[in-house]
């Protein structure tokens, strides 16, 4: 793509959305660094859906690492790897106090010695807390990059270093909220939104969709068969027989 296409694709996403910020629930940088700590494959949904009670009992490292695994747990079983997650989570919550006076560190290496926190989770603090013009590659990200032409790369770290090459300053703090909202709602894995696409005419995808995904409908539950009545057992047959033979006598 080049560069005043780039320019331009930002330009179009910016229009419709001119203030995007991570989907993910928070109320302090400790939150953030949970949250997306725990949203790893997983989605930012579930996440939200688990974390208000988690957070209204630890919402600090030292109250999290008070906790502990055992104690994060029961929270966010909802959440895939959350054995792993609740030990890291705890982890770096002890780190955080021991190391960092209790703080999420504005530091890229700081970040990414503590557990469960890979490049993409720090790029994301940065960006998100610190206003630093980083941008996290996820599937979303790496997908759109590659699909529409933007930045391709075989590997997130490549399609990270060339989307820090090609997107202008202009566009760099909002770039990863961006294209990571282009790719959930409209540059879909399996089903890619073309026909509405702000950018279908910048983008180098070869096999664009002509047509909206159908809509599927949910199948309509089939009537309840009704019951066969059930043969009377020997046994009952019997009472029944029995009881008729007294009414007789007894008329």
């Amino acid at each position: 793509m080049e560069p005043k296409q780039v320019d331009e694709f930002f330009t179009r996403l910016a229009a419709l959305n001119p203030a995007p910020k991570t989907e993910l629930a928070f109320t302090s940088p400790f939150t953030l660094l949970a949250a997306v700590v725990l949203s790893a494959q997983a989605t930012d949904a579930s996440v939200n859906r688990a974390t208000p009670a988690l957070f209204a009992v630890a919402d600090t490292p030292a109250k999290m690492a008070d906790l502990g695994p055992a104690g994060i747990l029961p929270f966010i079983k909802t959440i895939g790897l959350f054995r792993t997650k609740a030990r890291n989570l705890a982890a770096l919550s002890a780190m955080l106090v021991e190391k960092h006076g209790g703080k999420v560190p504005a530091d890229r290496d700081a970040l990414q010695e503590l557990p469960g926190v890979g490049r993409k989770t720090a790029s994301v603090v940065l960006n998100a807390v610190f206003d630093q013009p980083t941008i996290a590659v996820d599937t979303h990200v790496f997908r759109v990059a590659n699909r529409t032409g933007l930045a391709p790369g075989k590997e997130t770290d490549e399609v990270e270093d060339a989307l820090l090459k090609v997107v202008p300053e202009q566009w760099a703090m909002g770039a990863h909220h961006w294209l990571i909202l282009h790719g959930r709602y409209t540059c879909t894995a399996r089903l890619p939104k073309c026909p509405i696409c702000p950018v279908a005419d910048l983008c180098a995808y070869a096999d664009k969709a002509t047509e909206m995904p159908a809509t599927v409908t949910p199948r309509a539950k089939p009537a309840p068969k009704p019951r066969p009545k059930k043969k009377a057992q020997p046994s009952q047959q019997r009472r029944a027989a029995k009881a008729q033979l007294g009414k007789k006598r007894r008329g």
